[in-house]
């Protein structure tokens, strides 16, 4: 199978059974997406996967061929980090860290889903744009759990960074008329 990595193409062997984890952490050495519970139910193995948030402990290497992978270290740009990361750090959403890679990549997620107008189960009006408020924050990022109890702050990181992100879409668009 041909996968790409963080911008890097990779060919390798997997065993059908082997999950989208197991080939990053084992076969090609990416120990930035953690192995919680290997279930689904942490979520600090999410990553972007074509450009949408998956767990990847549940998720088959085989199937994904030819698709592309970002961890929490490909999201970083010329040596910057990615806006999230820096929310993450500024409102010190984090503790221990281990959840972190898999919290900030179902960050990044959340705040496309929300840009693309995806409803989550709380999303009051289903005609508006989404609007991602502490109550729509908190439930799209409820598949990730924090052991350390960072969720206040982790939710208002991701307040920041989502509040950053329409800004910085705002000046483009005024830029480009």
């Amino acid at each position: 199978m041909s996968i790409t990595v963080d911008g890097e193409r990779h060919t390798l062997d997997v065993d059908p059974r082997t999950s989208l984890l197991d080939a990053l952490r084992e076969r090609l050495g990416v120990t930035t997406t953690k192995k919680g519970c290997d279930h689904g139910q942490c979520g600090a193995c999410t990553v972007l996967l074509d450009g949408r948030r998956v767990l990847s402990c549940l998720t088959l290497a085989v199937a994904k061929d030819g698709s592309d992978v970002v961890t929490a270290n490909g999201l970083a740009t010329d040596g910057d980090l990615h806006p999230v990361t820096e929310a993450f750090l500024a409102n010190d959403a984090y503790q221990c860290g281990y959840c972190t890679p898999g919290q900030i990549c179902s960050a990044v997620g959340a705040i496309d889903e929300a840009r693309r107008g995806v409803p989550s189960a709380v999303t009051a009006d289903l005609t508006a744009d989404v609007t991602l408020d502490r109550t729509e924050i908190a439930e799209r990022m409820s598949g990730n759990l924090c052991r350390c109890a960072a969720y206040v702050n982790i939710v208002t990181a991701v307040e920041e960074a989502a509040r950053d992100d329409a800004a910085r879409r705002s000046s483009t668009l005024e830029t480009q008329r």
